[in-house]
C-alpha cells in the first residue's frame, strides 16, 4: 500500500493531478485576506502530496493552511503524517468524523470514481456537509489512450504492479465533465466543473448556506 501511494504521489506530480487540485483550491485562497488561517480536510489523502502542495500555494498568498488528512488505513495515515505537516484522521468518506461546517475547505482527489449511484451522491453530500467555505473534487477523465499511457509510463517509472493495474482501471472509471456535474447536482450542489491537462477533471463549489443549496 505504501509503495503504491508513493507512486500515486509521483504520478500526481508528473501528470497534473496535484496542479489541477491546487489550482481549484487557489480560487478559495484568493478570496480570503492575507494573514488568514484556514483548515483543509483532505479525504483519502494517501501520501499527503496534494495537501502539502496546497500548503505551499497558500503560503505564497500569506495564508496559513492547517491540513487534516483522512484515511481508512493506519499505514496510509501514518505515511501522510510522517513530517508533522498533516494531522491524520481515520474514517470513511461516507461518514466523516467531523461536525457540520467544522473545516473551511474540503478536498477529495481521485477517490470518487470508486463510487457510483447513491453511494457517489452520499459521498459528495458528506464532503459538502463538513465544509464551511468550499469543496474541491479532483478526478480523472476517462480515456483509453490515457489509461494505456499510464500503464506504459509506469514501466520506466518503476511503479509497483498494483499501481499500474489500479491506475489503468481508475482512468477508465473516471468522470466526463457532464457526469461529474450531474453527480454533484444529484447530491444537492451546483458545482463549477473544469478540465485540466493530463486528463484531469475538477469540480468546486461554495459551502452550503444554512437551509439552502450550495
Amino acid at each position: 500500500m505504501v509503495a503504491s501511494l508513493r507512486d500515486i504521489a509521483r504520478a500526481n506530480r508528473y501528470f497534473g493531478g496535484a496542479a489541477a487540485a491546487v489550482s481549484r483550491l487557489d480560487e478559495f485562497f484568493r478570496a480570503v485576506p492575507p494573514g488568514a488561517a484556514l483548515t483543509l480536510l483532505d479525504v483519502g489523502t494517501g501520501d499527503g502530496d496534494i495537501p502539502r502542495a496546497a500548503q505551499r500555494r497558500a503560503a505564497t498568498r500569506g495564508i496559513r493552511l492547517r491540513v487534516l488528512g483522512l484515511e481508512r488505513h493506519h499505514a496510509a495515515a501514518r505515511l501522510a503524517a510522517r513530517d508533522g505537516m498533516i494531522s491524520p484522521l481515520l474514517g470513511d468518506a461516507h461518514v466523516l468524523p467531523l461536525r457540520a461546517a467544522s473545516v473551511d475547505l474540503v478536498l477529495c482527489s481521485q477517490l470518487l470514481h470508486h463510487f457510483r449511484g447513491a453511494a457517489l451522491a452520499a459521498a459528495i453530500a458528506e464532503l459538502s456537509r463538513v465544509a464551511g467555505l468550499g469543496v474541491v473534487v479532483a478526478d480523472l477523465l476517462p480515456s483509453p489512450v490515457a489509461a494505456l499511457g499510464f500503464w506504459l509510463a509506469g514501466l520506466p517509472l518503476r511503479f509497483h504492479p498494483v499501481t499500474r493495474r489500479d491506475g489503468f482501471v481508475s482512468v477508465l472509471r473516471g468522470f466526463t465533465p457532464a457526469a461529474l456535474h450531474l453527480a454533484c447536482r444529484e447530491a444537492g450542489v451546483e458545482a463549477r466543473v473544469r478540465t485540466h491537462p493530463g486528463f484531469r477533471v475538477t469540480a468546486a463549489w461554495a459551502a452550503r448556506p444554512p437551509g439552502g443549496r450550495a
